[in-house]
């Protein structure tokens, strides 16, 4: 099992923890968590985009001039692509860019997140994360205090007073234990938890 240094709020180190290596200790599979990244992205796409065609524009009706005889080009339409105002070819319209994954390979995605964080030395685990007040002041002092600008910090539930201290912080988020995404685990630089919320982790994922 790997073993990683438990930190408090001051920076210092003042124990160890054993992470469980069915979560924290696998070989990352890069394709399945490439994988898991793309649907994710591709499914926030809101795919609302939306262009008339030239059936759908005003206009035409009738050719706009004679065919042959004004030493113009041939007309039929001025609904036609080539007019102002005239209609988008292969217009785009509403469509889902959603792709789907199951989810045996979305939770070994995420297992292998927190593996590639661990082995990189990007893992953080906190004692406890309690914040007397709501403020970025203080939130910006323990994350200066552990080394981390560009930071995930996960709590084991909802704490309004660490989302809201940590929410006017550039590169820094926070979620709970049980809803870790792939994507967030990848893009922050530093990965802070909680000793409580590497508990309801590995309870979640160890199964």
């Amino acid at each position: 099992m790997p073993k990683v240094a438990v930190y408090n709020t001051a920076g210092s180190q003042v124990s160890e923890i054993e992470l469980n290596d069915a979560v924290f200790g696998l070989e990352p599979n890069t394709d399945v968590m490439h994988e898991v990244v793309r649907a994710q992205l591709a499914n926030k796409r809101q795919g609302t985009q939306s262009a008339l065609t030239r059936a759908e524009v005003s206009g035409g009706g009738i050719k706009p001039w004679r065919q042959k005889g004004t030493g113009r080009a041939r007309q039929g339409s001025t609904r036609s692509p080539q007019w102002t105002h005239g209609g988008i070819v292969f217009a785009p319209k509403p469509r889902s860019y959603a792709v789907s994954v199951n989810k045996k390979a979305r939770r070994l995605a995420i297992r292998s997140a927190l593996s590639a964080k661990v082995q990189a030395n990007e893992i953080i685990v906190l004692d406890s994360l309690t914040l007397e007040e709501a403020k970025t002041k203080k939130m910006a002092a323990v994350l200066k205090a552990l080394g981390a600008e560009k930071a995930l910090i996960v709590t084991p539930g909802k704490d309004e007073t660490v989302v809201r201290a940590a929410g006017n912080i550039p590169g820094v988020a926070t979620t709970m234990a049980d809803n870790l995404n792939v994507y967030d685990i990848l893009k922050y630089e530093k990965f802070i938890i909680t000793v409580d919320a590497v508990a309801k982790v590995e309870e979640v994922y160890s199964k």
